[in-house]
């Protein structure tokens, strides 16, 4: 003993390594006993308070009882008979705690403590029991004793061990891991945990299931919950009382911390905490923040969450660190403490400095109105005492699973947008709709490397979830081949009405709206003697939305196609749809029928006239059913629409027609809706109810009125993309899309976009960013007259560019070489198209001369360039080149469609340092008023967006401003598409490291791509064109031309002799690999082969070309 004491006698350290020495004998099953006698003879020497008192001073440690004095029924306190003596060592060596500070609220506590008191040690270096932890044993105890019952718990910032052990002994859980950062504490504890496991003769004390506390409780050192994570370890409850003020001493923090680190330094640990990183450490509370979103991925999915917060925030801050990250909180206990006088707050004050908050402090335990945290240092430092709320906080996660998995996905290397997470919500049903969306986000953005390729028509999964619901809360038998997807009701409306090309159209008021106004103006109703329209023009009449007026009109004009809705007391029983149905059937008019104003998304959806027609009732081949989706209770403003047809030919001619006009719809907008869906679905039990037996209508083609006709011959000769069935595992290199790695900081802001709450307006305002942009990119001029126009993607705004042209009368001209589906696009729309011949020798370039004989004599023209990166041939147009160009079509008064959207990753691009079109531009345009420069672009090769769709338009003059939007309907872009963009435009200015390591390293991949290809190509018999940048490239098949091929199809085989019309088939059918054709390039002779392929898919994509040189040459 005496040597022991002596040990002790020379320093804290001293004491703490006799300390350590004892637990050694404590933890060897040999020398328990004694060592366990040892500490009971220890106490004893040191019983009374005067003694203990010395103990502390002279020989650095002290063991007194916590007394827990609890009945059952009784109200009482938690009574604590402890001297409690706060010794910092070297600073403050005299100095003993004052315990009429303490200040224990009496309060009705439930349940029955079997032990009356615990045993514990303390040392200097560590935490020691006070008003804090008190206090949070109190709220523990406003808990059922269930709660803690067989349950696996730990306890963050343990500090000596005794709520640990106290939560052990009162409520037997299954195990209770005691973590603390300090190693000391963490020793010290399991001193502590032998003192109160064994009596005072070494004896293990059971309890009434037969353990001990040593089967109950373990320590172990941890920053926060890393032992538990580290060890897979699950959690049901957690509950911690950790620091939540800032060191006024940052780089004390960040000091390694260990067991010989200074008792000063590490008793500092117990009331300061460092930056964490999270917005909360304005507050001092990051810390109770990563505690929070560490205890998220560890805890159970029923697991509950118990914090001791102190109220210096305010309450309110308290409570939004818990909500944002999706979790209910409950206040289970709150009372007043005095502020603890050796914790400086002056961190508190310089942040009040430099933020409008206020934290709260009171003066005195009576004071009921806060101070600041400046007046409340003002105060302490002049011998006032200060106090403040202490609350315990109980929180359980609201959609576990769901959080969990956004939480994941945060930890993945995503870390810098926690801040924008705010999963708090007032009402529950947008809770419901939001939580399970960002949770499939999170897990898509996670686990897939790039978007894949979806048809034009839709995502199949997405239509499949369609018509799922359909089936399932409907019982119209629908599949994936009846629904084609559109960006919005509008567009779908549109698109059809351009498909079906009808003389006359009779659409309802409330849908006329937003279509063209030159077909709302229109009055060409009669046909001539040939049947002919007087002008290629729709005229569209509106009508009103009751079905027996709207019938009448029918009956007298005679229209080829009639688009309506129904009015709400027309769409409760089918009557008035089965009249319009055998109106239209009778005068051979096709009928699109809007039901978006009666379709609920709802696990109790009502249903409507139609939807039980449809149920019994195959929906007749003249008949489309068209419905937005835009009644969501998160994102007001994102729509997608979807269009249902259940006759073969017309769901192909919607899906051509969608691909022509629109590309596709934007797919994060359909992962939205079919998360919905898929929610819904989930609610019901497959094939619970009978199917009910359809009529068997007839469902032959209805003779249709007039020009209402779905043989198209452009729709027919267009060469798009080839749609595979579900089991089909084609290769394409025949669409513009990027199927390389989504970089991490385009994952980052799309995540964010759709995270966050209330976005303001200039938060999704990307004007600036655009004009800096362009004006960077190609010293495109723009002021305050400039109409910047937004779509979701740039193909949607060509085709209003081409109507543009067609309603002027203009002439379309196209150079040989560029794009196909755009060129396909301005025949669909019935564009004057004159083609400019190009010459091999300068790559199939637009040049002065050949651009000057074709503008010589072509009436109003407007001229499509694409630029810098020339698509399809991947060559670049240089600033002289452009500029010269320019110069000609200003000669002639063009109009300019210049597409820089396929533009932004030159790879091979020596030399080329951009465009400077700002100088020419002005002169030019002086010199002609009727010469414009349409500058139409997107992010999508810029930054390698992948799945992220955008387009963006540049008008000059405002004559063409209204002429555009005169024609309406564009599919504006979501505002999360907008935040989005706005991100990586800010961070392209800024050159943040991420992005542009991301978008080099993309390049590198293409510029490797395009030399593995061009290799292959070579070594395979095909004239390969060099690129310099852009996703495509161009090769002549020359060695197979006049070759033949056997080709396996459906109906047998058949030989063929290779030209330019077959050989895109001959591929796909013996490969499965998908190119464009010299049809769609425009360069005789010449395929399409994309290169941004996902790795595996690019290998593949070479393997098929050498399997196709192995089966011809």
């Amino acid at each position: 003993m005496e040597d022991f004491l002596e040990r002790c006698r020379q320093s804290g350290d001293a004491a703490y390594s006799a300390l350590r020495s004892l637990l050694e004998r404590l933890e060897d099953a040999t020398t328990r006993t004694d060592a366990r006698i040892f500490l009971s003879e220890l106490q004893k020497r040191f019983s009374s308070d005067e003694d203990s008192d010395r103990c502390l001073q002279t020989y650095h440690f002290q063991i007194q009882d916590i007394f827990l004095d609890q009945y059952e029924g009784i109200h009482t306190s938690v009574y604590v008979y402890i001297y409690i003596y706060m010794y910092v060592y070297v600073i403050m060596p005299s100095r003993i705690c004052d315990f009429s500070l303490i200040n224990i609220s009496e309060s009705p506590i439930a349940g029955f403590q079997k032990r009356k008191k615990l045993t514990m040690m303390v040392i200097p270096s560590i935490f020691i029991p006070e008003d804090w932890s008190f206090t949070f044993y109190e709220g523990l105890n406003r808990h059922p004793d269930s709660i803690f019952k067989d349950r696996t718990v730990a306890e963050l910032g343990c500090g000596n061990g005794w709520i640990s052990i106290a939560i052990a002994e009162k409520w037997l859980p299954l195990k209770v891991y005691g973590l603390d950062i300090n190693p000391r504490a963490v020793k010290i504890s399991w001193i502590n945990l032998y003192l109160n496991a064994l009596d005072d003769n070494g004896q293990p004390i059971y309890d009434g299931e037969k353990k001990t506390l040593l089967d109950r409780v373990e320590f172990y050192e941890s920053d926060l919950l890393s032992y538990c994570r580290d060890n897979h370890i699950e959690l049901e409850r957690i509950v911690g009382c950790i620091p939540q003020i800032l060191n006024p001493n940052p780089e004390a923090m960040s000091k390694l911390i260990t067991e010989n680190a200074s008792e000063e330094f590490l008793h500092d640990l117990s009331n300061y905490c460092a930056l964490q990183g999270f917005v909360e450490d304005q507050f001092g509370l990051g810390l109770i923040a990563r505690a929070v979103e560490e205890g998220i991925s560890v805890i159970k999915p029923l697991g509950i969450m118990i914090f001791n917060m102190g109220g210096r925030p305010g309450q309110a801050v308290c409570k939004r660190l818990f909500e944002r990250r999706g979790l209910q909180v409950n206040k289970l206990w709150q009372t007043k403490v005095l502020q603890a006088a050796d914790t400086d707050i002056s961190a508190l004050v310089e942040i009040e400095k430099n933020s409008p908050h206020r934290f709260e402090f009171f003066m005195g335990l009576s004071g009921d109105q806060p101070i600041c945290a400046r007046t409340a240092w003002a105060y302490a430092k002049a011998g006032g005492r200060i106090s403040h709320a202490l609350s315990v906080y109980s929180c359980q996660l609201r959609q576990p699973n769901q959080v969990k998995k956004i939480f994941e996905f945060l930890r993945n290397g995503f870390n810098d947008i926690r801040s924008s997470l705010d999963l708090s919500f007032e009402d529950d049903s947008v809770a419901d709709e939001k939580i399970p969306f960002l949770a499939h986000l999170a897990s898509v953005l996670k686990h897939l490397s790039f978007f894949p390729y979806e048809p034009p028509a839709g995502s199949r999964h997405f239509r499949g979830l369609i018509s799922g619901f359909m089936n399932t809360y409907h019982h119209i038998p629908l599949t994936a081949d009846n629904v084609v997807v559109f960006p919005s009701r509008t567009v779908a409306i549109e698109s059809a009405l351009h498909l079906l090309s009808p003389r006359l159209a009779i659409v309802d008021e409330q849908l006329s709206r937003y279509l063209p106004k030159q077909w709302l103006t229109t009055l060409n109703i009669e046909k001539t003697e040939t049947g002919n329209n007087l002008e290629e023009v729709v005229t569209v009449i509106e009508a009103p939305r009751q079905s027996d007026l709207m019938v009448d009109l029918i009956k007298k004009l005679r229209p080829e196609v009639v688009v309506t809705g129904m009015a709400q007391f027309d769409s409760v029983t089918s009557s008035a749809f089965e009249h319009l149905l055998d109106t239209t059937r009778e005068i051979g008019s096709r009928l699109l029928l809007d039901i978006s104003d009666h379709f609920v998304l709802s696990s109790l959806p009502s249903s409507n006239g139609v939807l039980k027609y449809l149920a019994r009732t195959p929906l007749p081949p003249h008949v489309t059913i068209v419905c937005g989706l835009l009644k969501n209770q998160v994102y007001k403003d994102l729509e997608v629409a979807f269009v249902i047809s259940e006759d073969e030919e017309m769901f192909k001619a919607l899906s051509k027609t969608v691909e022509l006009l629109q590309g596709s719809t934007a797919i994060i907008s359909q992962y939205y809706y079919g998360c919905l869906f898929h929610e819904l679905l989930a609610f019901q039990l497959a094939d619970r109810h009978p199917r009910v037996q359809r009529n068997g209508e007839n469902t032959g083609v209805t003779e249709v009125n007039g020009g209402a006709s779905l043989a198209i011959p452009v729709l027919d000769h267009a060469e798009l993309s080839i749609n595979e069935s579900d089991d089909s595992s084609l290769v394409h290199m025949d669409v513009d899309q990027s199927f390389l790695p989504i970089t991490a900081p385009v994952k980052a802001a799309i995540f964010e976009s759709f995270a966050r709450q209330n976005i303001t307006e200039s938060e999704t305002d990307v004007t600036d960013g655009i004009r800096r942009l362009v004006s960077s990119s190609y010293g495109f001029p723009s002021d305050s007259n400039t109409e910047f126009i937004y779509a979701g993607c740039p193909a949607a705004l060509f085709t209003k560019l081409v109507s543009c042209c067609v309603q002027e009368s203009g002439t379309l001209c196209f150079p040989s070489g560029s794009n196909g589906n755009y060129v396909s696009a301005a025949k669909f729309l019935k564009a004057n198209i004159v083609t400019v011949p190009t010459n091999p020798e300068v790559g199939y370039k637009l040049t002065e001369e050949t651009l000057t004989r074709t503008l010589e004599s072509v009436n109003k023209p407007w001229i499509y360039i694409s630029g810098p990166t020339i698509n399809p041939t991947g060559l670049l147009y240089s600033n002289e080149e452009i500029n010269k160009l320019l110069s000609v079509c200003a000669k002639f008064g063009a109009r300019i469609i210049l597409d820089t959207s396929f533009s932004g990753v030159e790879y091979n691009s020596k030399g080329f340092n951009g465009w400077n079109l700002g100088a020419t531009l002005e002169k030019l345009s002086s010199a002609n008023p009727t010469f414009c420069v349409c500058l139409l672009g997107g992010l999508f090769f810029k930054m390698l967006t992948s799945g992220l769709k955008f387009g963006f338009l540049l008008l000059n003059q405002p004559s063409l401003v209204d002429a555009f939007h005169s024609f309406g309907g564009v599919s504006k872009p979501h505002s999360t598409i907008k935040y989005t963009v706005k991100k990586l435009l800010d961070l392209g200015e800024q050159e943040t490291r991420n992005l542009s390591n991301a978008i080099a390293e993309q390049m590198e991949i293409l510029r490797s791509r395009f030399e593995s290809l061009k290799q292959t190509l070579e070594n395979s018999g095909w004239e390969v064109l060099d690129a310099e940048g852009g996703v495509s490239i161009l090769a002549k098949p020359s060695a197979y031309f006049g070759r033949s091929i056997q080709l396996n199809k459906g109906s047998g085989n058949r030989e063929i002799e290779l030209d330019d019309t077959n050989i895109r088939d001959a591929m796909l059918t013996t490969t499965g690999l998908c190119i464009n054709s010299a049809s769609w390039t425009g360069v005789p002779g010449y395929c399409r082969f994309t290169i941004a392929l996902e790795e595996s898919d690019f290998k593949r994509a070479l393997d098929c070309i050498t399997q196709f040189k192995s089966l011809v040459l």
